[in-house]
């Protein structure tokens, strides 16, 4: 475990190799130990693998009255690649809420990032339109729930955490299982302030309220089209595939999109020599 502070919060990361800087970011429900199969494949190709816990995943620091909406998790990551580095362009892998902040750092800071790769979450513009599919808006079920006050803390925690237990179930492939991974998700969720962190992501997604009003220009940004090379990967058992395939208008750099059959929402864990294979062979091309 490594520490490194960034936009004025302690960042906690893993690593491992040298070489060529590649960070990884992990979604929800998860952390940076989500790359373990990844991780050690590219140290072996030469690369230095760091996976950081996002902002308010423990044990990352939780800032207190701390801002979750994407422009600030953009600056967070920009901040790292600044600290992480050593002033050259990283490569940048996202799957999930990695994948919806990479889209935001591409956007808004692109001479940050040599190439990446997007997992499992399509561009936003795509996103805003499953808002109004009805059979989207049930796969993002969580996304309107955790909008509530109280209840979804509650919810989470009962049983052992069991809404973790049927969101991996949902999400993944059937026979899929995780357990040991799912177990340490658990635990970190339980340190103080971690499970409110995690969700007030979803909270400033939908409640612009809820928004660093000193990053309006970040967000600006953000709405760029997406210049550096990117590949878009998703699970053929995942619903928002079919949100992915079509979304090479948002890019006018090199792009790329590939399915990873008998996956779903967890590629990297549940087909993970395959999606190593995808990683190494795109980060390769430059």
């Amino acid at each position: 475990m490594n520490h490194v502070n960034a936009n004025g919060i302690n960042f906690a990361y893993l690593q491992e190799g040298s070489g060529p800087l590649v960070i990884l970011l992990h979604g929800f429900p998860d952390t940076a130990a989500t790359w373990s199969h990844q991780m050690p494949a590219l140290a072996a190709a030469g690369y230095r693998a760091v996976a950081p816990y996002l902002r308010g995943y423990h044990p990352t620091e939780v800032p207190p009255d701390g801002f979750y909406d994407k422009a600030t998790l953009a600056t967070d990551v920009a901040s790292l690649i600044r600290a992480l580095g050593g002033g050259e362009p990283v490569y940048l892998v996202g799957q999930d809420w990695g994948a919806i902040i990479s889209y935001a750092v591409l956007a808004a800071f692109p001479e940050l990032v040599r190439r990446a790769v997007v997992m499992a979450v399509p561009h936003p513009a795509q996103v805003a339109k499953s808002m109004l599919d009805p059979k989207h808006i049930h796969r993002s079920f969580h996304w309107w729930f955790f909008q509530l006050a109280d209840l979804p803390e509650k919810a989470l925690v009962k049983d052992d955490y069991a809404f973790i237990d049927y969101l991996w179930t949902y999400w993944t492939s059937k026979g899929h299982q995780d357990a040991a991974h799912l177990k340490q998700i658990k635990a970190m969720l339980a340190q103080p302030g971690v499970l409110t962190a995690t969700l007030a992501y979803y909270r400033a997604m939908l409640d612009p309220h809820k928004a660093d009003p000193r990053l309006a220009e970040v967000r600006q940004r953000m709405e760029s089209p997406i210049q550096v090379p990117t590949l878009a990967l998703c699970g053929s058992d995942d619903l928002r595939e079919e949100l992915m395939t079509d979304q090479s208008q948002y890019f006018t750099g090199e792009y790329g999109y590939r399915s990873v059959a008998g996956a779903g929402h967890f590629l990297h864990r549940e087909k993970p020599a395959e999606v190593t294979r995808l990683i190494l062979d795109w980060l390769g091309k430059s």
